[in-house]
């Protein structure tokens, strides 16, 4: 081949080089036009609320069982035959109302024998006195030996205490013929009878229960605290003279807590075995609907106030063993924020730290935002966030939120 002949290819060759150089740069132009013109994602709705911050009085909220105020297990204090039962099974008694009576009549003669005996002691007495007072006469006038009189006033001093023995058996006689009628020892409300008309029984604190009664113008509630709880909460609160803690309870039915009492006692020591401390409050049952045993929650104020911040549960997420809330700041875009939370106070959710008032949380659509995504903000009052379409407590992050967060 000759040189013009290799010139004439190589040049070919160059031109076709720089035509394919000049069409990729073309098309990376143009792939590069068509990207920035691409439509940027709208920004996804959300509700947000301001945080505030107010005075609030610590509460904690535990979990306890009523009890009755007065329990008392009715025995028989005498033995026999039961004739009558006076009330019907759970029943409202008086105090004093009869609830039993034992066949009367054996009691009733051992009463009368018992006045006889005393009968005849007092007339012992006289007849020894009488004699006593002749012979300290004829004692005086040398008109009787010592020996006699001694004795005169021996059988008189055995005669007195032979009229206190008869008497003291008159008084138990009557006694035990006053309790074949078994009285209420308190008011309240009796359980059924465990014995029945023609049955005897037996006195003694062994003997079976007759029935049992239970006190129901005021009950206890009893509930466990825990160690830093008593610490922090309870124990601070009942050292502090200027300070009142105010007790409030709701039954498994009722909505909030609608009954208030008051602290009644403190127990001794604590249990080491669970770590709690038993408390008991007392509640006044107007309504007569409380009842021993029934299920109860206790809400425990303490008078001391501070400032707190509260958020709707709403707007709290759970992010493994974290909890967090996502922030909007002034460019309309969201924020990862880790929050340390305190209890419930009236439904909210106390923040202890992570956020400040001021800040504007998500508390609507939060499963539907990320960490840095844009959003569409619409504020809504704090108080209205429970009511908010699709909220769900404790949401879960979107994916790659640790990362975000990160």
């Amino acid at each position: 081949m000759s040189v013009l002949t290799s010139r004439y290819v190589f040049a070919i060759s160059a031109g076709l080089l720089l035509a394919l150089a000049a069409a990729f740069f073309h098309l990376q132009a143009a792939e590069a036009e068509a990207a920035d013109a691409s439509p940027i994602p709208p920004a996804v709705a959300v509700d947000v609320a301001q945080v505030h911050e107010r005075a609030i009085s610590e509460q904690r909220e535990y979990s306890g069982r009523l009890e009755a105020v007065n329990r008392v297990d009715v025995r028989p204090q005498v033995s026999g035959t039961i004739v009558a039962v006076h009330f019907d099974d759970g029943a409202l008694v008086d105090e004093g109302d009869v609830l039993f009576t034992i066949d009367p009549r054996p009691y009733r003669a051992a009463v009368e024998r018992a006045k006889a005996d005393l009968a005849a002691a007092q007339a012992r007495v006289a007849h020894t006195t009488s004699e006593l007072a002749r012979s300290k006469r004829l004692l005086a006038q040398n008109a009787v030996a010592r020996k006699d009189f001694e004795e005169k006033r021996h059988a008189a001093r055995v005669a007195a205490a032979q009229e206190q023995g008869a008497a003291a058996a008159l008084a138990a006689a009557e006694l035990d013929l006053e309790h074949t009628e078994i009285l209420a020892p308190v008011a309240g409300r009796v359980s059924r009878a465990e014995v029945t008309e023609g049955n005897f029984i037996q006195a003694g604190a062994g003997s079976p229960p007759l029935t049992t009664l239970v006190s129901v113008n005021q009950l206890y509630a009893s509930f466990d605290v825990d160690e830093q709880s008593f610490l922090n909460f309870v124990l601070p609160a009942r050292l502090a003279s200027d300070t009142t803690t105010l007790v409030a309870m709701g039954l498994a039915n009722e909505s909030g807590f609608p009954r208030a009492g008051r602290l009644a006692s403190i127990d001794n020591q604590l249990d080491t075995a669970s770590g709690t401390i038993r408390l008991r409050a007392i509640f006044d049952n107007r309504d007569g609907k409380l009842m021993p045993g029934l299920y109860a929650r206790i809400r425990l104020s303490g008078g001391t106030q501070r400032n707190a911040v509260l958020v709707d549960e709403t707007a709290i997420g759970i992010d493994q063993d974290k909890r967090f809330v996502l922030v909007v700041d002034e460019n309309e875009r969201t924020a990862y924020r880790e929050v340390k939370l305190g209890p419930l106070q009236e439904g909210m959710r106390i923040v202890e730290s992570g956020l400040h008032a001021g800040e504007r949380i998500v508390v609507n659509g939060l499963q539907r935002v990320r960490p840095g995504d844009a959003v569409a903000a619409q504020t809504v009052p704090p108080s209205s966030t429970t009511q908010l379409a699709g909220a769900k407590p404790g949401a879960q992050p979107p994916r790659s939120t640790s990362q975000n967060a990160s």
